[in-house]
């Protein structure tokens, strides 16, 4: 299955090209196709999953080859698609229903995380204390259906066929628990064994003190997605306190992707990662039975 965001991104990008090298405005092309020009607007900007009668409208305006026009209903129908997730995004929370959406059909995903273990690589022990900790007062997901989900996260990007993943963990994630330090400690040892269980997985750690200067320093964490089609959008989603932001520009992708290499060049390799990675779950042990 392909990420119906991602599909509905790229409808938007290609129908945006088409009304572009028409040289139709959207008041002309609403005019037109019988398509109005606010619903016009919402597909163009992926506001919206696509109305197939409505897309056939526009593309008999635009007159472009069978072949072409196929392709885009293809597109148009998997953006219509719903996902697991989406039947429990309230239960699960909307932030981890749109990750589950991104990764979805990926075939590869890099993460930068600056604060926290990495969702895709946490013990339901660890995704159980955070969810506790993070959970808003005003938030309505039930903490144990988010810890499902996040365990069918895994379960999906782990699948024969799934996608290479590599995810940057800061060092100060490592330092500085975010749970009770026996879960830390069981978390740690599990992020020592996975590699050598899950072959497309790579972790790396920046450390604090890099042996080459980072040109730029990152604001927040963030992930890239790549997916089979060499013709879909490379997605950023940018974590923020909040709410997340899905990029798909080519130019801010782009400073993304640079900022992102960077990184990958400041941190340990996957050896010295582990090592250290093995030595502070060590130190967490210890804490455990001093405590």
């Amino acid at each position: 299955m392909i990420s119906p965001l991602v599909r509905r991104r790229r409808l938007a990008i290609e129908l945006r090209n088409l009304r572009g090298r028409s040289g139709y405005s959207a008041s002309a092309l609403a005019a037109k196709s019988g398509v109005a020009r606010q619903r016009i607007s919402a597909l163009e900007n992926a506001h919206v999953a696509p109305d197939l009668d409505q897309l056939a409208r526009l593309l008999d305006v635009f007159d472009i080859e069978s072949g072409a026009r196929e392709s885009l209903m293809v597109i148009a129908r998997e953006a219509r698609v719903r996902g697991w997730w989406s039947r429990y995004s309230d239960e699960m929370g909307r932030r981890q229903a749109g990750y589950a959406n991104l990764e979805a059909g990926a075939c590869e995903i890099h993460e930068y995380q600056m604060t926290f273990l990495p969702g895709l690589l946490q013990l339901p022990a660890y995704t159980e204390a955070r969810t506790q900790l993070e959970r808003p007062r005003a938030a309505n997901y039930d903490p144990a259906r988010a810890i499902e989900a996040r365990a069918s996260r895994q379960r999906a990007v782990r699948r024969s066929g799934g996608p290479t993943y590599e995810v940057i963990i800061d060092e100060v994630a490592v330092r500085r628990p975010a749970v009770p330090v026996g879960v830390f400690a069981d978390q740690l040892d599990h992020m020592v064994a996975l590699p050598s269980e899950w072959s497309k997985l790579t972790i790396r750690i920046l450390p604090l003190t890099p042996s080459t200067a980072i040109r730029a320093v990152p604001r927040s964490a963030f992930a890239w997605y790549r997916y089979p089609d060499p013709e879909d959008p490379v997605v950023v989603a940018v974590d923020t306190v909040t709410d997340d932001l899905i990029l798909t520009e080519e130019g801010v992708v782009a400073t993304y992707l640079d900022l992102y290499d960077a990184l990958r060049s400041a941190a340990w390799s996957p050896s010295e990662s582990l090592d250290f990675l093995i030595e502070i779950g060590q130190q967490a042990r210890r804490a455990v039975h001093e405590g």
